[in-house]
Protein backbone atom coordinates (compact mmCIF):
# COMPACT_ATOMS: atom_id res chain seq x y z
CA UNK A 1 0.00 0.00 0.00
CA UNK A 2 1.38 3.46 -0.96
CA UNK A 3 2.76 5.53 2.08
CA UNK A 4 0.34 8.89 1.83
CA UNK A 5 2.48 10.49 4.25
CA UNK A 6 2.47 14.09 5.31
CA UNK A 7 5.87 13.92 3.55
CA UNK A 8 4.26 12.49 0.47
CA UNK A 9 1.72 15.48 0.53
CA UNK A 10 3.83 18.18 0.88
CA UNK A 11 6.50 16.81 -2.13
CA UNK A 12 3.48 16.67 -4.40
CA UNK A 13 2.41 19.87 -3.84
CA UNK A 14 5.62 21.76 -4.29
CA UNK A 15 6.22 19.50 -7.37
CA UNK A 16 3.22 20.86 -9.01
CA UNK A 17 4.03 24.29 -7.67
CA UNK A 18 7.67 24.14 -9.01
CA UNK A 19 6.65 22.91 -12.43
CA UNK A 20 4.66 25.09 -14.29
CA UNK A 21 4.44 23.32 -17.52
CA UNK A 22 1.71 21.54 -19.19
CA UNK A 23 3.08 18.18 -20.16
CA UNK A 24 2.20 19.16 -23.70
CA UNK A 25 4.71 22.02 -23.24
CA UNK A 26 6.98 20.33 -21.55
CA UNK A 27 7.74 17.37 -24.32
CA UNK A 28 7.39 19.86 -27.08
CA UNK A 29 10.45 21.82 -25.53
CA UNK A 30 12.20 18.19 -25.04
CA UNK A 31 12.13 18.40 -28.87
CA UNK A 32 13.98 21.67 -29.38
CA UNK A 33 17.23 22.07 -30.46
CA UNK A 34 17.30 24.49 -26.93
CA UNK A 35 16.96 21.74 -24.97
CA UNK A 36 18.79 18.94 -26.59
CA UNK A 37 21.79 21.55 -26.09
CA UNK A 38 21.97 23.05 -22.51
CA UNK A 39 22.58 20.96 -19.43
CA UNK A 40 25.55 18.45 -17.82
CA UNK A 41 26.04 15.71 -20.04
CA UNK A 42 27.42 13.09 -17.40
CA UNK A 43 31.13 12.40 -16.14
CA UNK A 44 32.79 11.76 -19.50
CA UNK A 45 32.70 15.20 -20.05
CA UNK A 46 32.60 15.67 -23.69
CA UNK A 47 29.58 16.85 -24.37
CA UNK A 48 27.93 14.20 -26.01
CA UNK A 49 24.22 12.25 -24.88
CA UNK A 50 21.45 13.21 -23.03
CA UNK A 51 21.68 15.96 -20.11
CA UNK A 52 20.33 15.31 -16.79
CA UNK A 53 17.92 17.83 -16.98
CA UNK A 54 16.69 16.63 -20.43
CA UNK A 55 16.06 13.32 -19.04
CA UNK A 56 14.57 14.35 -15.84
CA UNK A 57 11.91 16.28 -18.47
CA UNK A 58 11.16 13.41 -19.98
CA UNK A 59 10.30 11.90 -16.58
CA UNK A 60 8.14 14.24 -15.42
CA UNK A 61 6.15 13.93 -18.41
CA UNK A 62 6.04 10.69 -17.24
CA UNK A 63 5.37 11.81 -13.72
CA UNK A 64 2.70 14.28 -14.94
CA UNK A 65 0.54 11.59 -16.91
CA UNK A 66 0.14 9.47 -13.91
CA UNK A 67 -2.80 9.73 -11.15
CA UNK A 68 -1.42 10.85 -8.36
CA UNK A 69 -2.88 7.23 -6.51
CA UNK A 70 -0.64 5.43 -9.43
CA UNK A 71 3.00 7.29 -8.17
CA UNK A 72 5.82 5.56 -6.73
CA UNK A 73 8.29 6.27 -4.12
CA UNK A 74 10.60 6.49 -6.69
CA UNK A 75 8.28 8.92 -8.50
CA UNK A 76 8.17 10.96 -5.34
CA UNK A 77 11.95 11.07 -4.69
CA UNK A 78 11.97 12.40 -8.66
CA UNK A 79 9.51 14.68 -7.55
CA UNK A 80 11.99 16.00 -4.67
CA UNK A 81 14.69 16.36 -6.59
CA UNK A 82 13.29 18.22 -9.20
CA UNK A 83 11.92 20.91 -6.70
CA UNK A 84 15.19 21.03 -5.09
CA UNK A 85 16.47 22.06 -8.73
CA UNK A 86 14.10 24.49 -9.99
CA UNK A 87 14.41 26.13 -6.18
CA UNK A 88 18.30 25.89 -6.28
CA UNK A 89 18.46 27.74 -10.26
CA UNK A 90 15.82 30.33 -9.43
CA UNK A 91 17.54 31.63 -6.72
CA UNK A 92 20.52 32.03 -8.92
CA UNK A 93 18.31 34.57 -10.78
CA UNK A 94 19.91 34.24 -13.97
CA UNK A 95 21.78 36.66 -16.58
CA UNK A 96 20.79 40.23 -16.26
CA UNK A 97 20.24 40.21 -19.95
CA UNK A 98 18.31 38.32 -22.32
CA UNK A 99 16.86 35.62 -19.90
CA UNK A 100 13.93 34.93 -22.10
CA UNK A 101 16.79 33.40 -24.72
CA UNK A 102 19.21 32.27 -22.05
CA UNK A 103 20.41 28.57 -20.98
CA UNK A 104 19.63 29.16 -17.56
CA UNK A 105 15.97 29.43 -18.63
CA UNK A 106 16.66 26.57 -20.89
CA UNK A 107 18.07 24.39 -18.11
CA UNK A 108 15.21 25.44 -15.75
CA UNK A 109 12.59 24.40 -18.79
CA UNK A 110 14.04 21.02 -19.19
CA UNK A 111 13.30 20.26 -15.01
CA UNK A 112 9.42 21.25 -16.21
CA UNK A 113 9.93 25.50 -14.90
CA UNK A 114 9.62 28.05 -17.51
CA UNK A 115 10.34 31.35 -15.34
CA UNK A 116 9.12 33.38 -18.44
CA UNK A 117 5.65 32.39 -17.25
CA UNK A 118 3.63 34.08 -14.81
Amino acid sequence: MPDTSDDQQKSYAEFNDAVNMTPAELERFLNTDDSKRVGWKGEDGDGKGESVGHKSGRRIVEIKHKKKADLTADDYAHMKKVTGYVHRHLAQGGPAKDKEDSDWRYSLMNWGHDPEKG
